[in-house]
């Protein structure tokens, strides 16, 4: 039993990247004629990205048609959630452009077919790419913003019809969720076979100066994700819920930790439910929904992280992206969480998502994730402290109503 523990994905992964190092260091030649298999890996995790987030988004907003006390239950913490996350993308963006880490290095050298082309904000242009004028064109394509756009018009016209039809639909997309759930578990099982292979190719191509250059990253993302956790969530919740968050903190505070220990929000929701119902004084039917819910489409954390992670990436292959560009992550960002967020693994197929929105390579990752286990484990924290936060602020503008 302790040595099924001892080999899992986050453990395997931990020693491939120390592998990967020594092999792209010392075996340049063969690790870049290997890269291929980082290549697949990428290829696999792309190819999750369309179904994955049409499924999700489509079944987490056709599950609000229930009952109308359930339904107002539902909105309110997909309001929440929505909104938590879009204040914790600007607060990322804003924290890098301020503190700016790994600006000017040009360490990563960016592939030659690799063409990023600098285009003004156009206020039509940029509102027309959100429609697609043919969906199929669009999934073809992997168009990110109007696939996610036509997903969420079409959720919202499901719930509209008889109800027949609309479960039959739910139940086909929570179908395809749950197949494609099983696929994810596959690709992320082949991480360290990926992440060796595509970290042996980052550091045969451009050294171990890239590495050197993540302590600015790592200090960034955890100095936004503590004003996230210590004075935005706090200050909705004082502000909306009229509660003292930081009393509620030491009331729950169980849950956090274990999913700071864990890394996993799926795997700490009963213990999110217990504190929350037993200790921190929220009923039972807003906790036994609110929570599932957040576990499945609350992702602060993750995507606060994501856009700095992004600019990062941007910084040191010596990109400077545009306003519209930083938009563009920011919208991302935040609709393409809410399809992720129940992913194994969800932060890697973001990552790759949002990349390819602004014309940057996929392999790039392969630099992140070599401190990716490390902020996994705070992000999660800020996601699982930000869902105990939602229950009980809707549990407070319940009982006004």
């Amino acid at each position: 039993m302790a040595t099924k523990k001892l080999f899992t994905v986050e453990n395997l992964t931990i020693v491939a990247i120390f592998a990967g190092i020594a092999y792209g260091y010392f075996l340049h030649d063969f690790a870049l004629a290997t890269k291929v298999v980082g290549d697949i890996y990428l290829q696999l995790l792309k190819m999750l990205i369309i179904p994955l987030v049409f499924a999700s988004i489509y079944i987490a907003i056709t599950s609000l048609s229930g009952k109308d006390e359930l339904k107002s239950i539902g909105i309110k913490a997909f309001a929440y959630y929505l909104s938590t996350t879009a204040l914790a993308v600007i607060l990322g963006l804003v924290v890098f452009n301020i503190f700016n880490p790994g600006n000017g290095e040009h360490l990563l050298q960016l592939p030659q077919e690799i063409n990023i082309t600098k285009k003004e904000l156009s206020i039509s242009d940029f509102l027309l790419s959100f429609i697609p004028a043919n969906i199929f064109e669009a999934l073809s394509k992997g168009a990110i913003l109007p696939i996610i756009f036509f997903t969420i018009f079409f959720a919202v016209g499901s719930l509209f019809i008889e109800a027949k039809k609309r479960s039959l639909l739910y139940n086909f997309f929570d179908s395809v969720n749950d197949a494609m759930m099983v696929l994810a578990k596959w690709v992320i099982s082949l991480t360290p076979i990926g992440v060796f292979a595509l970290i042996g190719a980052t550091v045969a191509k451009n050294d171990l100066e890239p590495l050197f250059e993540l302590y600015s990253y790592v200090l960034t993302v955890l100095l936004a994700l503590f004003i996230h956790a210590v004075i935005t969530l706090p200050a909705i919740a004082y502000i909306f819920g009229g509660f003292n968050p930081y009393r509620y903190f030491l009331q729950i505070k169980e849950a956090p930790l274990i999913a700071f220990s864990t890394a996993s929000s799926s795997a700490t929701l009963p213990v999110s439910l217990e504190v929350a119902e037993e200790k921190g004084g929220v009923s039972k039917k807003v906790a036994g929904f609110v929570l599932p819910l957040g576990a499945t489409i609350n992702m602060d954390g993750t995507a606060l992280y994501e856009s700095i992670a992004v600019m990062f990436i941007a910084n040191i292959s010596g990109v400077e992206l545009t306003i519209a560009q930083q938009i563009t992550i920011f919208i991302t960002v935040t609709f393409a969480s809410i399809g992720a967020a129940g992913i194994p693994g969800a932060g890697l197929i973001m990552m790759t998502m949002v990349l390819d929105s602004v014309g940057l390579p996929v392999e790039s990752i392969a630099l992140i994730i070599a401190v990716d286990r490390f902020l996994d484990m705070f992000r999660t924290s800020i996601n699982n402290w930000g869902d105990l936060l939602g229950a009980k602020l809707i549990e407070q503008l319940l009982r006004r109503s």
